[in-house]
């Protein structure tokens, strides 16, 4: 799965690094993708938006919304 989170109160590189080490702290997160002000994270399915939140909150920030797309593509060999 791949969840986008928008996050507010982000505004240099050290903010960035606070939230990808946070969120890279979570069971079930393979993934981050962290920008100034967004997040885009890949993950197995039992990471719930709480979960996101709580890590984005622990790092100091906001999350204002999620964006969910569960859609997987077939792998061709």
């Amino acid at each position: 799965m791949k969840t986008t989170a928008n996050i507010e109160g982000m505004t240099c590189v050290h903010c960035v690094r606070a939230v990808f080490t946070s969120l890279s702290g979570v069971k079930g997160i393979s993934r981050a993708d962290v920008t100034i002000g967004r997040a885009v994270i890949d993950h197995d399915g039992t990471v719930t938006p709480e979960a996101i939140r709580e890590a984005v909150s622990t790092a100091g920030y906001n999350v204002t919304d999620f964006k969910q797309d569960s859609r997987s593509l077939p792998l061709v060999v």
